[in-house]
């Protein structure tokens, strides 16, 4: 059964990418503490929490790392001006508020809008794009703005917004990748008898290159790799190029980042366990921290387990709460049955 209160937790907690230490990174140690063996925070940020065992060293991470923004200007007027941190759609931030992290707390702006009542014609075809995109603090000047603790290279994130939708599905910004980061908690809270040494790892800066997962995997020198992050689910508009949806349980990339040997285990997991596992074609590098973990010393069997969600990089992604329970249990189950076994391909 999905834990709401500690989901909740794990999505609003702050954390942009270079900055989860403002939130994020404690409650992933407080949810982990007591259900492994060790955990450490090592240079670059990474939670690492180690479950030890005798058997194949798995290293299995979830990005802890949010979009953003950072402030680039505050203008006389006392409006700030902003650059994104990671892959933000200025598109998203039209009429929205921005929760910041300022030198004397936290903050909120909102990014204003022109009412159509005065808009030019030809201004109504144009998108906004970084060079129109402003904060409206309260501010009535810049001196006001710094008294409020906002300067140049204070950062922010969309504001938060979880709602429940209906029993199953809900909706906030940063399910990416906080839905994934939930499942990865309560699987290693779930798991029992185990052979595999097992190493759960939240993530830094996925968002801005995959720079945890290189640093981590570099340390915990891995056998096996798993990736857990969110992947898309068919939604409006998608052309039919999407084939996972949101309901239809768990997602395994194959291609050439996924090692087939672990690949195959995963469907016997899962066909033992009565678990359906989506398929999605990757027929390049999955964009997720399984890109940097296999090529990492020697190369790493690496896999991605996914929950699809809709509106990715939005404040209305939307997932499904029967797909996050299924995730969780297939990933404790994995983990359970892995034994040492042939990887080469």
């Amino acid at each position: 059964m999905v834990n709401m209160e500690l989901l909740k937790k794990v999505v609003e907690a702050p954390g942009v990418s270079g900055y989860e230490f403002l939130g994020i990174r404690d409650v992933v140690i407080e949810a982990l503490k007591d259900y492994v063996d060790e955990v450490y925070v090592d240079k670059l940020g990474n939670v690492v929490a180690h479950k030890k065992g005798n058997g194949p060293k798995v290293m299995i991470a979830a990005h802890m790392d949010k979009i953003g923004v950072m402030v680039n200007h505050i203008d006389k007027e006392g409006y700030l001006h902003l650059v994104p941190i990671g892959g933000v759609d200025p598109r998203t931030l039209v009429a929205q508020k921005v929760r910041f992290f300022t030198e004397k707390g936290e903050r909120y702006g909102v990014v204003g809008h022109i009412p159509p009542h005065i808009q030019k014609p030809e201004d109504r075809k144009k998108a906004a794009d970084w060079d129109t995109i402003v904060v409206d603090v309260g501010a009535d000047g810049k001196e006001e703005a710094e008294e409020m603790g906002f300067r140049v290279g204070t950062v922010g994130e969309f504001a938060p917004a979880f709602v429940q939708l209906n029993e199953n599905r809900i909706a906030s910004p940063y399910l990416d990748d906080r839905i994934c980061l939930y499942t990865l908690i309560e699987a290693a809270r779930r798991i029992e008898s185990h052979e595999a040494d097992i190493y759960f790892v939240g993530s830094v800066q996925e968002e801005v290159g995959l720079r945890g997962a290189r640093v981590a995997s570099y340390a915990i020198e891995p056998e096996i790799g798993i990736a857990m992050d969110v992947t898309f689910a068919k939604q409006v508009a998608d052309k039919g190029k999407i084939v996972p949806k949101l309901g239809g349980g768990p997602v395994m990339d194959v291609g050439p980042n996924i090692n087939p040997k672990v690949r195959a285990f995963a469907d016997e997991v899962a066909e033992k366990y009565g678990i359906e596992l989506q398929v999605e074609a990757s027929p390049r590098p999955t964009g997720t921290d399984a890109n940097i973990m296999q090529i990492n010393r020697e190369g790493v069997a690496t896999a991605v387990l996914s929950v699809p969600i809709r509106y990715m990089h939005s404040q209305v992604e939307t997932a499904d709460l029967r797909d996050v329970e299924k995730t969780i249990e297939f990933a404790r189950h994995f983990l359970e049955e892995l034994r040492p076994m042939d990887l080469t391909p």
